[in-house]
């Protein structure tokens, strides 16, 4: 008897449908699967053999063949086990193969017949619903994930035997409620108010994270460069819902979605060490997954002594920052992972950190230079913003005064990018920062002025292309903080301000 099933494999974080068809003929008895497996879904015939056996089932010997169609796509991961079951017991007669249409099976199973959870859920279930499916069975301990997914009848499984009555309708097993709360993960966060003198800094992070700009800070060691780093959280956005399931399938294929909390609803803060190998910030692997920039996707991506990271892994940046996605090809396909993220880097000038301040900086004009040609120009014109922050004095540490809290800041954030957000409703950008040459040209009005400004600019400065547009963009968010109509002189003086730094030390 014949009877299919139906499944998916992930390829970075998208599902591909497959079907899992099984045969059971009269013959000499044995289990055969074929359809371009990974060693971990061949494996599976042990696994599901081993499991109806210590679920009390015996079955009769038989020809067994499993094909995992289509066969030219490569199937990877545990979470074929349940529905190469379902087929398989299908087959055998112990329930109705009607009961297998319509409903995506997905799930591990150990030996001894229980449903193990899996990666990767919410964009499966994601994908089932895409496809047409009604229902999903899945793990019982992944069914809170699944459940997020609207219009989409979630079946929890904790055993083969469970899958097994429920088909036979001996004991139905009720849908996951999805209007259980999911409770949102309280974090700390670091105020700005906490963060005494540096106006221009704290300024200039405003404006990135209003416009979800490139943002590079530069300045003597121990002046607060990491903490108005680790500030940013606190007046990031929230995330619409969205962004958030988006953000939540990501974690999800990474296995890194909290059981409790499946559903991020903030915008994630990432900051690798210094020694992070260049497949971990990037993604990859022999089974690619994604790497600290698409963790950090709608999201901060934190440098810190950004000098001290290697130079190839940095330069590895370039492409995704500019695409916003990261494209891993292997022999089995290709694998695509978003990496739509502001990029925050910190690092001193010099070696010693104290350059160009000769009273305390020990260094050579040549050890400076070597120093700072760690970043390379091609990823400096990737910057939007470039900060020198200052050294702040003991008058400036007990000053008594109140400083603007997070909260404020957050408002003025929200205000900026929700007119961001209502120029742009009808086209494929969500920040200033996604605009291309041809959404300048259309959103970005300035007045003579300001275009006489940024040609002198653009000769004077030696800038490129790219930093050009970046400083169109820069102004309009300043335009959207103000709530002004286009772009005037002050706005293109200011955009250009925050790349004097790179004049400064790499000119």
């Amino acid at each position: 008897m014949f009877s299919t099933a139906y499944s998916a494999v992930l390829y970075g974080v998208e599902s591909c449908q497959v079907h899992v068809e099984a045969d059971v003929s009269n013959g000499l008895p044995m289990f055969q699967m074929v359809g371009y497996l990974a060693s971990e879904v061949r494996e599976a015939q042990e696994r599901v053999k081993t499991a109806i056996r210590n679920s009390g089932i015996i079955l009769e010997p038989k020809k067994v063949t499993v094909n995992l169609s289509p066969a030219d796509l490569k199937k990877e991961g545990s979470g074929f086990d349940l529905p190469i079951a379902a087929a398989v017991l299908a087959s055998y007669g112990l329930f109705e193969r009607e009961k297998l249409k319509n409903i995506f099976i997905a799930g591990e199973l150990s030996l001894g017949g229980e449903v193990n959870p899996i990666r990767g859920i919410l964009p499966l279930v994601d994908g089932a619903k895409k496809a047409g499916y009604q229902s999903c069975m899945i793990p019982k301990k992944n069914e809170t994930e699944g459940a997020l997914i609207d219009n989409m009848e979630i079946i929890g499984v904790s055993t083969l035997e469970e899958m097994i009555f429920h088909f036979q309708g001996k004991r139905k097993i009720k849908p996951c409620d999805r209007q259980k709360k999911i409770e949102e993960e309280q974090q700390e966060q670091t105020d700005f108010c906490e963060i005494n003198g540096q106006e221009t800094l704290k300024r200039a992070i405003e404006i990135a994270v209003s416009g979800m700009h490139h943002f590079l800070m530069i300045g003597p060691p121990g002046i607060g460069k990491s903490m108005a780093a680790k500030c940013i959280p606190s007046i990031l956005p929230d995330m619409s819902m969205d962004e958030c399931l988006e953000v939540s399938k990501i974690y999800s294929v990474s296995g890194l979605l909290p059981e409790q909390h499946p559903l991020l609803k903030k915008r994630p803060f990432r900051a690798p060490h210094h020694t992070i190998t260049p497949q971990a910030l990037i993604g990859g692997g022999r089974n690619p997954k994604p790497g600290e920039i698409s963790l950090a996707h709608r999201g901060v991506l934190f440098l810190d002594e950004m000098t001290e990271f290697q130079k190839a892994t940095l330069e590895i940046l370039r492409q995704p920052l500019e695409e916003r996605k990261v494209c891993i090809a292997r022999m089995g396909g290709r694998y695509i992972f978003p990496a739509d993220t502001m990029l925050v880097g910190a690092m001193n000038p010099c070696k010693c950190g104290y350059y160009p301040n000769r009273n305390r900086c020990r260094c050579t004009e040549r050890e400076v230079k070597k120093y700072l040609q760690k970043l390379s120009q091609p990823l400096l014109d990737r910057m939007d913003i470039s900060v020198e922050a200052e050294e702040l004095t003991y008058q400036d540490l007990q000053e008594k005064r109140k400083n603007e809290s997070s909260k404020e800041i957050k408002e003025r954030v929200q205000k900026a990018q929700k007119r961001q957000k209502e120029r742009y409703a009808q086209t494929d950008f969500l920040f200033n920062s996604d605009l291309d040459p041809a959404g300048i040209k259309r959103f970005c009005k300035m007045n003579k002025s300001a275009q006489k400004l940024l040609e002198e600019g653009f000769e004077k400065l030696g800038m490129t292309v790219r930093s050009y547009h970046k400083i169109i963009k820069v102004a309009q968010t300043v335009v959207d903080l103000e709530g002004a109509k286009w772009i005037e002189e002050r706005h293109i003086a200011e955009a250009m301000c925050y790349r004097m730094s790179q004049q400064k030390f790499w000119n």
